[in-house]
């Protein structure tokens, strides 16, 4: 009897200890995923990679970004086999995936993969529904993940996908790293000060990082001409506030500007570009005597979209700057907006000067800034 009681009794600490054991896998929180915004890793066969349908991924998804002076990829891209991946732990720790396979090839390691997470109803759906040929995942490894799943039935299929499905896919992709180019713009926080002056004197709700300063505030009223003498108007003016962000490697810099609408032609391309070049030679000017901010569009294209910004019409411009009679130059982006509630448009620009770097990055930072403004 007390050797049964003896045997419960150790059978059942062991299967505590096996249940304990199984408990502790299954609550162990997953590692954060490391890596920078614009990174992709690609996970397909070697044989693909280094063939035509490599060819394909790379021509999308290293497409130039819009618009620098000097192309730079919309992505950065990596590649990775299927056995790359899941013989080395660092590598699934990682934040971006793309994974890339014919659902037809079975022998194929990455379509392996594709149809363990595709298991079930989806997996049914891609092989009998043609236009089911991406799919969304999160946090396979790790916290803070995105896995992207594009595939198709055939190679010819495979082709097609991924020509269709790029524009969709780089959006979502460009959503995922919104948050982390958020939080490192806003690394040290914001600047209250230049907040309440832009509120103030234009009414926009800014938010401006505090790593910026102030370079140029001007206020100009309206005013009517009767005969030779000059009123003010109870219209207001102009406003103009330029700030800077200086580092060792490149200078960043935003204008607001605020003027009275008057009708629908403002919203035209080359009236905004005419506009920005009107500010650039009045008030945007380098350390060099008689220079001043100009837009090239004579050797690039200023490239013109349409959208809303928090709520409020506004159309985008991307183009180059350049400073006349200085050596100076890069890209700008503008966003012209329209505050409806106080009848004005307001023009937020911001451009960058980074001679010899990198600046794809910067200009993604500065227009997500921009881009955070209510009206």
């Amino acid at each position: 009897m007390v050797r049964y009681i003896s045997f419960v009794l150790i059978a059942a600490l062991m299967t505590f200890a096996s249940c304990s054991a199984d408990s502790l896998n299954t609550i162990t929180p997953l590692p954060l995923a490391v890596g920078k915004t614009n990174e992709i890793r690609i996970v397909c066969d070697l044989e693909d990679w280094e063939g035509p349908l490599g060819d394909s991924i790379r021509y999308h998804f290293q497409a130039p970004f819009l618009i620098l002076p000097n192309p730079e990829p919309m992505f950065d891209l990596k590649h990775f086999t299927a056995e790359q991946l899941l013989n080395n732990e660092l590598r699934r720790n990682l934040r971006t995936y793309v994974f890339v396979g014919d659902i037809s090839d079975t022998q194929s390691a990455t379509t392996k993969l594709i149809l363990q997470d595709l298991n079930g109803e989806k997996l049914r759906r891609a092989k009998e529904d043609p236009s089911y040929n991406t799919m969304i995942g999160k946090n396979k490894w790790a916290t803070g993940q995105m896995m992207v799943y594009l595939f198709g039935n055939s190679k010819e299929a495979l082709y097609k996908n991924i020509r269709e499905k790029y524009p969709t896919i780089a959006r979502r992709i460009n959503d995922f790293d919104a948050n982390k180019i958020q939080r490192a713009a806003y690394v040290y926080g914001e600047s209250n000060l230049l907040n309440n002056k832009i509120r103030d004197l234009m009414n926009v709700e800014a938010h401006i990082p505090s790593d910026y300063k102030l370079a140029l505030e001007r206020s100009v009223p309206a005013t009517i001409q009767d005969g030779d003498s000059v009123t003010e108007d109870a219209v207001p003016g102009i406003d103009l506030i330029w700030l800077k962000r200086t580092s060792d490697s490149e200078l960043s810099n935003i204008f607001a500007y605020s003027l009275p609408y008057t009708s629908k032609e403002q919203f035209k391309k080359q009236n905004i570009i005419d506009l920005i070049n009107q500010i650039g030679k009045e008030y945007i000017s380098s350390t060099i005597e008689d220079s001043y901010l100009v837009i090239n569009d004579v050797d690039l294209p200023v490239f013109a979209s349409d959208m809303k910004i928090n709520g409020s019409y506004a159309i985008e411009l991307r183009g180059i700057w350049e400073m006349e009679n200085d050596f100076m130059g890069g890209p700008f982006i503008s966003y012209l907006i329209h505050n409806e509630k106080d009848g004005r448009l307001v023009l937020l620009n911001g451009f960058v000067y980074a001679p010899s770097e990198a600046k794809r990055d910067y200009m993604q930072e500065i227009a997500v800034v921009l881009k955070n403004s209510k009206f």
